[in-house]
């Protein structure tokens, strides 16, 4: 990290910064008499009384004393990657709400609360794009009654990373000590060579994945996130079938069990993979790759063009996975909810 200006360090950002991605340097002490210095990079949400707030781009927000920089300088935006569809925050979260469609919905504003019994963070969950329409403080404490009133906690979802994310907004919750959890990644690709990648790599077009419209009892007995051992809720059925255009696909085993499943949601140029499970005893078979195979050549006949998934940041073999089919980073998000005695 370089922030040397003719062989000294400058402070090269000021109030007037706010809302822009920096980086910084501070003082944090050292041993020996020698000093210790800390970096941090990410967007400069306020800078009050002396005191600097830094949402990184997980989330998390960090608080400096102006007293401790030694440097500073705002940072320009990543790179656009080449054969990466471009897409902004706002239109990659609208079009995966409707790829996992909450049973119920109401508007606050421009933010949309979503409640489906409980199945599923993303389902569960506000989508805070816009303004509220109301100070966040009576937002707050609107979303905490609609959510109790269905006997569900109140949950914010947070979309960070990108100059378009919703760092300002975790800063606030940060403060309202509202804490973060499940931190995830959303990444896209161009679908062809997606599609060419997956071909090549499962040897040619797949022939043991079937596709159908519904997730039939074998594909359900391989997923295992309905949250009910007596199967699944309607309340779950409802969300995995929602979406413009989705399909199932599932690969038989040998004894009459389910292999690998997975699912695709098509929405314009837009395809969603969700539901990638491969049976732990099937793995190291190429089967996640010839299931994602079949629904990307469904998804390239239904005209479009871009994919999309979302994986956890801690999830280090879904993200290798990706990686070498080219998938490439967009933008982070994580939930956010009150922890005991929070107020709102």
């Amino acid at each position: 990290m370089e922030f040397m200006a003719g062989g000294r360090a400058e402070v090269r950002i000021t109030l007037a910064d706010v809302g822009k991605r920096v980086s910084v340097r501070r003082l944090t002490g050292g041993g020996q008499g020698e000093a210790s210095f800390t970096d941090a990079v990410g967007v400069l949400t306020s800078w009050d009384a002396g005191v600097l707030s830094i949402t990184r781009r997980n989330g998390e927000t960090v608080r400096i004393d102006e007293a401790s920089l030694v440097a500073g300088k705002v940072v320009p935006a990543a790179p656009v990657r080449r054969k990466v569809p471009a897409a902004s925050v706002r239109e990659l979260q609208e079009v995966a709400a409707r790829g996992w469609p909450a049973i119920e919905t109401e508007p606050l504003g421009e933010w949309t609360l979503r409640a489906s019994g409980g199945f599923t963070r993303r389902a569960n969950s506000v989508l805070p794009l816009g303004d509220p329409g109301l100070p966040l403080d009576a937002a707050l404490e609107r979303i905490g009654r609609w959510y109790g009133a269905r006997g569900l906690p109140p949950v914010i979802v947070v979309p960070t990373g990108r100059a378009d994310g919703a760092e300002a907004l975790a800063a606030e919750l940060d403060r309202r000590g509202w804490a973060a959890e499940r931190h995830t990644r959303f990444r896209i690709s161009a679908l062809a060579p997606l599609a060419d990648v997956l071909l090549d790599s499962a040897g040619g077009a797949p022939t043991r994945v079937t596709l159908s419209r519904e997730p039939g009892a074998r594909w359900l007995a391989l997923y295992n996130r309905t949250g009910d051992s007596g199967g699944p809720t309607a309340d779950a059925l409802k969300v995995l079938t929602g979406g413009p255009s989705v399909w199932f696909a599932t690969v038989p085993a040998a004894d009459g069990s389910t292999a690998a499943i997975g699912r695709v949601v098509i929405d314009g140029r837009w395809a969603g993979f969700a539901g990638i499970e491969v049976d732990p005893a099937q793995r190291r078979q190429g089967l996640a790759t010839q299931v994602m195979a079949a629904l990307a050549e469904r998804a390239l006949q239904e005209g479009a063009s871009a994919a999309y998934l979302q994986v956890e940041a801690d999830n280090d073999g879904a993200r290798a996975l990706y990686d070498r089919l080219g998938f490439a980073d967009h933008h982070d998000y994580h939930y956010r909810r009150p922890l005991p005695g929070t107020a709102g």
